[in-house]
């Protein structure tokens, strides 16, 4: 692993106040003892919120025994991303830094995502760059971040995003909270671009830091179908929660045409279409400004070769 274990920029290891780190896990024992001994080890120092999503394999019993520093939450079900927003309701620092369980904070990387908060009152969140363990090398995901196509204020210390890795992300407390945090009726799967638009909505601004580092060593205990099944069916959802009808409708006939024409995809049409209900219920198109981010996003991921609905 590459991970360092000391401030990158020499500055002495003290604890820094202003962040918590939060944690979701389900019956990944080995890679959440492993973040935890790693986030543990940060001169930061952050206090740490692991929401365990009822494992089945002793993985809070795990942690409790060797980290009994971080706080622990067993909700006994599966809550998916909202495991994070019954984190959040524990946090009393400004920031909090989202992490899975199978990535981790490099460190001072948390004490320098502070500082930008700190300095940009509007700003809401800073994503990392993402190393891919043990191979070094750049997710492909980052190209996309490190060349958004979206203009921001000039204040910003990185390109302006329009959505981001809650991995690899670092927000304000407050505007998470003030926006909701992560939509109960997404689970999990592409939660993060409902909370992104909500956020902008709300004249929060993302960006990309290039200067912040997590590390990702993907865990082999994962469905990449019902990932693809649950992505596919959230961006649906997203897509009818909060875009215009026009573009709605073009980007449903685009994935219709798009997608792999195999069972997952029609899966995942079909529980789109059987939470269509719910989905109008709550629908709240967002204003013409933070649509044209959207449109300028979408056309660009089209050529993307780091998000493909494949699996």
């Amino acid at each position: 692993m590459s991970a360092t274990h000391g401030d990158t920029d020499g500055a002495p290891a003290h604890r820094d106040d202003r962040i918590t780190v939060v944690v979701i896990t389900r019956n990944r024992r080995p890679e959440l003892l492993r973040t935890l001994g790693l986030l543990s080890a940060l001169p930061e120092r952050p206090p740490i919120v692991v929401t365990d999503n009822a494992s089945s394999d002793g993985t809070a019993a795990a942690a409790a025994q060797l980290f009994p520093e971080a706080r622990l939450l067993c909700p006994g079900r599966n809550l998916g991303a909202v495991g994070r927003n019954l984190a959040v309701a524990r946090v009393r620092t400004p920031y909090v830094a989202f992490c899975d369980d199978d990535t981790w904070w490099e460190a001072g990387a948390l004490r320098k995502a502070a500082d930008h908060l700190d300095r940009h009152p509007r700003l809401g969140a800073v994503t990392a760059r993402i190393v891919i363990e043990p191979s070094g090398v750049e997710d492909p995901v980052v190209a996309e971040l490190r060349n958004s196509p979206l203009d921001g204020p000039a204040w910003l210390p990185g390109p302006a995003l329009g959505s981001f890795l809650a991995a690899a992300t670092v927000l304000r407390t407050g505007a998470f909270r003030e926006a909701g945090g992560f939509h109960p009726g997404l689970w999990f799967g592409g939660e993060e671009e409902l909370l992104a638009t909500d956020l902008m909505c709300r004249g929060w601004w993302l960006c990309y830091v290039e200067e912040l580092t997590v590390h990702h060593a993907a865990s082999a205990v994962r469905d990449s179908t019902a990932r693809r099944v649950v992505g596919l069916r959230n961006t649906l959802w997203f897509t009818w929660l909060r875009r215009p009808v026009v573009p709605a409708l073009l980007r449903t006939g685009y994935l219709a045409r798009t997608v792999p024409r195999d069972r997952p995809s029609l899966r995942a049409f079909l529980l789109a279409l059987r939470g269509l209900p719910w989905v109008l219920g709550q629908r709240d198109p967002v204003p013409a400004d933070i649509e044209a981010r959207i449109a300028l996003l979408e056309k660009e991921r089209r050529r993307s070769t780091a998000r493909r609905y494949v699996g």
